[in-house]
């Protein structure tokens, strides 16, 4: 079993990967695979999830016993989850998936800047874990919003310490020119620079260019893998990825 944590910004499609990549490895591989939803404020998934953190912490109810709004509700809501990491651990290994997908809350700072985040990864078992960064490709057809995911890709990766795969999400909703030039920017410090000279004015530009260059020199930032959760392209390289990182290629038993 290796559980893979779902991550990225709200909107960038996380929910529908989660759906669509572990419908497409029972029906294409054959696996075994559980869906975990970790996000309390989330009113409908657009999957069934085999385990569900709203079964047991109801955001309303927080909202109303404390006099709480909604931002308030759902940190707390996450703080409660970190202090019950352990039934959750127990509900994952009684749903039995060798492949456990973990579809972490819509406001990414809930999950990747608390302390509260850091537990859950933490102590959701002794398995195998990786990250999944998602990068909206819609949103980083402008190099500088293409600077700032990366170095927020980064950062989540420097909380965590876990493998991590960058995906370059809703790939289908671009031109294909358009996926390759970010793909491009990706692995070229220089051509990402030079866009961003031609495209940005002045102080737009200098403070992307610092944020490319800082993001090159931590050394950090990979080329994201395209991938759509509504074509499924991209879900076998994703998939040999993540088994190479998390058992070095070696699929689980389906």
């Amino acid at each position: 079993m290796f559980l893979v944590f779902v991550v990225g910004p709200a909107g960038s499609g996380k929910s529908t990967l989660v759906g669509s990549l572990g419908a497409w490895l029972r029906r294409v591989k054959g696996q075994s695979v559980s869906l975990v939803n970790l996000d309390p404020g989330v009113l409908k998934p657009p999957y069934e999830p085999d385990v569900d953190v709203r079964d047991e912490i109801d955001i309303y109810r927080l909202m109303e016993k404390y006099e709480l709004g909604p931002n308030g509700a759902l940190v707390a809501a996450c703080d409660m989850i970190a202090t019950r990491v352990g039934g959750l651990s127990q509900r994952i290994e009684e749903a039995g998936g060798d492949v456990v997908l973990v579809d972490t809350p819509g406001q990414i700072e809930l999950f990747a800047f608390r302390a509260a985040g850091q537990a859950i990864a933490e102590g959701l078992g002794p398995w195998p874990k990786c990250t999944l960064f998602l990068i909206d490709s819609v949103f980083c057809r402008d190099p500088l919003n293409l600077a700032a995911s990366t170095l927020l890709a980064s950062a989540t990766y420097s909380r965590f310490l876990l493998p991590q795969v960058n995906v370059l999400s809703k790939k289908d909703m671009l031109r294909r020119e358009e996926v390759m030039g970010i793909l491009a920017w990706t692995r070229s410090e220089a051509r990402l620079v030079e866009e961003m000279r031609r495209s940005l004015p002045g102080e737009k530009f200098l403070l992307g260019s610092e944020v490319a260059k800082a993001v090159s020199r931590l050394g950090l930032s990979t080329t994201p893998l395209p991938v759509s959760s509504n074509t499924l392209e991209g879900f076998v390289d994703l998939y040999a990825e993540v088994t190479r990182i998390v058992s070095g290629g070696v699929e689980p038993e389906g």
